[in-house]
């Protein structure tokens, strides 16, 4: 009897040095996965943050995704993430959210017993929305067992506190579920928070014990994955890395769950973009091996609230010049992937304000007059040079109807890029000018767009124009565009070749 009253109270003293008398969540991992001690975590959180310089005022953060490492391996990627969000921005609520680590169940834990404590100090949770989530949607329970000893929210609480000034309420959140039925459940839970009054942090690390160079490999497909907006096409990449046999990969990413919740957010807000800021592993950090490794990818995704350019009938244009600069940006980046080294720094007097503008662009890759990958972005918070230089990449190396381009085919490849404008939606197809417009459709999960110089090459009809695209990209059948679900947006694009003259 004895034996047992003292397992009892080992068992019962943990649970009350983590909630406390008032069920406030106390600190786990600080000591561990950060410092215990106020002055050295400010220390170290100024110093990871005074890297970065100050973020355009006229972004709109909606959610960020950083990692949860140990501050030593993962702290400077995790502070690339909040430093994004302008210093200033005001934000109702912080959704914060990530898997679980140690305990499985159907659905997603949140916390809202008492406040978040860290050596900085205390962190308010917004009770009263937790219990309103636990009310009205069956997914969302109380486990706070879950929240007890888990790192993955509890390491964000101090770059929280040490970035906003006056932080916003919690609202802690553990998903403990791989279910995609469920995860769709727990999106449309949290679709009426999601807009520009709340903050989403979501927390996850990345790759888990490949090489260094694998890491670099894997982790970058999830990235670009995740940048693409696509939730299903997202979870057939993390089947795809982790199917692949690459050697002790134990996943392609560890909080996958919580960041497919945000983006099945993220798909109605076509204006929203996804950007990867900063990548590094835990091989980076010069304290330890690189033979296995934890990859770290800090990954914002952003509305931007004022355009730079104009208004959207405002004519693009772009020197030839600019044109030179942009095709010799998009060679460079295919020949560096093809020899294995890190493309060459352009010029920096060729790099205009236009070239620096966040627009979506595609680029067209043809070898003797046959498509040979085609590969873009709609809209972006990226700069043109450097959409135009990834999307390159992607067209030779990307594209799943082609194989990787090979060194021998490069030098007759022809590069064409179609820079673009703004998407509109539109209520008729009437608004839709063939020659100049390009068409986007989304029905739920389903997507396709064809450039507007498909349509002028080809002399299509405008319903010839839709549904080509509702059939063969966007997979809803030839009359899908008709459908009451389906939403039609268009946009422009401004289009050139490597041998157009001046």
């Amino acid at each position: 009897m004895k034996t047992v009253s003292l397992f009892l109270i080992m068992l019962i003293t943990p649970l009350m040095n983590i909630f406390g008398q008032e069920r406030d969540r106390q600190p786990v991992v600080s000591g561990s996965f950060y410092p215990s001690g106020a002055e050295r975590l400010r220390s170290e959180l100024a110093e990871y943050f005074s890297s970065f310089g100050k973020p355009d005022p006229g972004i709109r953060v909606r959610a960020i995704i950083v990692p949860h490492a140990g501050y030593v391996y993962s702290g400077h990627t995790a502070a690339a993430g909040f430093a994004a969000i302008p210093a200033g921005a005001k934000y109702e609520n912080i959704f914060l959210i990530g898997v679980s680590h140690r305990y499985g169940f159907e659905g997603a834990a949140v916390f809202s017993s008492g406040n978040l404590v860290t050596p900085l100090g205390t962190l308010k949770v917004n009770r009263e929305l937790g219990e309103k989530l636990k009310s009205t949607n069956r997914w969302f329970i109380e486990k706070d067992e879950a929240h007890g000893p888990e790192h993955s929210l509890e390491v964000q609480l101090p770059f929280i506190q040490y970035h906003f000034a006056n932080p916003p309420a919690i609202v802690p959140i553990l998903i403990g579920t791989r279910n995609t039925t469920v995860l769709k459940a727990i999106a449309a839970g949290l679709q009426p928070w999601f807009n520009d009054r709340n903050l989403f942090v979501i927390s996850s690390d990345f790759s888990h014990y490949p090489s260094y160079e694998d890491a670099r490999r894997v982790d970058r497909l999830a990235s670009d994955a995740i940048i693409k907006g696509d939730p299903e096409g997202f979870l057939r990449a993390i089947r795809s890395i982790e199917s692949a046999g690459t050697e002790n990969l134990a996943t392609a990413m560890c909080g996958w769950p919580a960041g497919v919740v945000l983006m099945y957010l993220a798909e109605k807000s076509p204006e929203l973009g996804f950007r990867n800021v900063e990548y590094t592993n835990s091989g980076d950090a010069g304290v330890g091996s690189k033979d296995e490794v934890v990859g770290y990818n800090a990954i914002v995704l952003e509305k931007r609230t004022e355009v730079a350019r104009g208004s959207a009938d405002e004519p693009f244009t772009l020197t030839t010049a600019e044109k030179q600069t942009l095709i010799g940006i998009a060679r460079e980046a295919i020949m560096a992937r093809m020899n294995g080294r890190k493309p060459a720094e352009v010029d920096q007097s060729k790099l205009t304000p236009r070239l620096r503008e966040p627009l979506g662009a595609f680029v067209t890759l043809t070898r003797d007059g046959e498509l040979r990958g085609c590969i873009g972005r709609f809209t972006s918070t990226d700069p043109l040079l450097e959409v135009v230089a990834a999307m390159a990449t992607e067209a030779a190396f990307g594209d799943p109807r082609f194989p990787p381009l090979a060194k021998a085919e490069f030098p007759s490849v022809h590069v064409e890029i179609s820079v673009l404008g703004p998407m509109k939606k539109i209520n008729s197809i009437n608004e839709i000018m063939v020659g100049r417009h390009g068409i986007y459709l989304k029905n739920g999960y389903r997507s396709g767009t064809l450039l507007p110089q498909v349509a002028a090459e080809r002399g299509w009809s405008v319903e010839q124009f839709l549904g080509y695209c509702a059939r063969d990209k966007a997979g809803i059948g030839w009359d899908g565009w008709k459908e009451r679900d389906t939403e039609i947006f268009v946009y422009e694009a401004y289009v050139f070749g490597e041998d157009q003259k001046p």
